[in-house]
């Protein structure tokens, strides 16, 4: 069944620290929070206009929705519990802080049927949190994750790449860390500079370089194989597309482009094919699913120019009898099976 978010914004709502990059307005392009009548009016536009097919879930982002006050808590879900009821939604799910998380706000989000709570970890490297203005330790999000898990919430983690301090080696080990949490799924963001941050003085004071995009790209594709290899679904890689974003008005500098994941995923095809061709004598031809075309191709063709150079290849071919994910490399000796990727579910 098809997944169908109701988006529901409280940007910088409850939330008890400015952390040196963030300006939520700027994000989701949306300058005041929703109230409960607004949620309720929301929910019934979505689901008026959507298909009883698919698995709808309200979704409130921005913010730290478990930082608010329990009746303002319990104000905001009361509509979306409603909906649940009445099963207008099959599903509700919020983002909140590591360090809002105790037993009384868990016995309401049980009560008002939230299923799936996804923690701003940002990093599980002590230094990069510090130097983020985060307020909260590692140890802050194991032992959320843990009182989560034994509430039986469904949990995400949501990581940011490229904050000041982090290194090779504290990226490293935040994968580490992050997968022995055993997250449901993660949601990756490369860092941006935005107007009115703490970020953007520090851009600005050269105190701050931002990841280039083939940085981001690449250390998230290094992020995605490493989660996919534990069996955990990376579900998002970028922030969603506004208006701030895209018109540039919000966004100073950074890795921002409106189809990062796919440039992720061209990413990890490019390297998985690289590694496959190299050992092969005289490939001619690719044979791919008509869906992974593009991820084989590359932006403006550049990962197959490549291979093509590197390698002699003549042509990529589409065949929908390939399985989506994987290709067929044809060579004089014969064909020769290869994983573009592995989709986790």
């Amino acid at each position: 069944m098809k997944h169908a978010i109701i988006p529901l914004f409280i940007p910088h709502y409850g939330c008890p620290h400015q952390c040196i990059f963030c300006n939520q307005i700027r994000i989701t392009g949306h300058t005041m929070p929703v109230t409960a009548r607004e949620a309720a009016e929301t929910i019934e536009r979505y689901r008026g206009t959507g298909s009883g097919d698919r698995y709808w879930e309200a979704a409130f982002y921005g913010g730290s929705f478990t930082a608010l006050p329990l009746p303002v808590m319990e104000s905001l879900l009361r509509p979306a519990w409603q909906a649940l009821q009445e099963n207008r939604i099959q599903g509700i799910r919020l983002s909140t802080r590591p360090d809002c998380i105790n037993g009384p706000v868990l016995t309401l989000l049980k009560q008002m049927g939230v299923s799936t709570v996804e923690l701003g970890v940002q990093s599980l490297d002590e230094e990069v949190l510090r130097q983020a203005g985060r307020g909260h330790t590692a140890q802050d999000a194991a032992e959320a994750v843990r009182q989560l898990r034994e509430a039986g919430f469904h949990v995400g983690l949501q990581f940011m790449i490229g904050l000041p301090g982090e290194t090779d080696a504290s990226l490293r080990s935040t994968a580490r860390r992050g997968a022995a949490l055993h997250p449901d799924f993660v949601r990756l963001y490369p860092v941006l500079v935005l107007r009115g941050t703490r970020l953007q003085q520090m851009y600005e004071a050269g105190e701050y370089r931002p990841l280039t995009v083939q940085e981001a790209v690449l250390r998230c594709a290094f992020l995605k194989r490493w989660y996919g290899a534990h069996e955990i679904p990376v579900i998002r890689m970028g922030l969603q597309a506004t208006a701030e974003l895209d018109g540039g008005e919000g966004l100073l500098a950074g890795p921002y482009h409106a189809a990062f994941g796919e440039l992720v995923d061209q990413a990890i095809v490019f390297h998985n094919l690289y590694r496959a061709l190299f050992p092969l004598r005289h490939p001619v031809e690719i044979i791919c699913h008509p869906a992974d075309r593009s991820k084989v191709m590359g932006q403006h063709r550049k990962s197959w120019e490549r291979l093509c150079r590197q390698f002699g290849l003549q042509r990529c071919r589409e065949q929908s009898s390939v399985e989506p994910g994987t290709a067929v490399v044809k060579t004089e000796a014969g064909d020769v099976p290869v994983m573009l990727y592995r989709e986790i579910q």
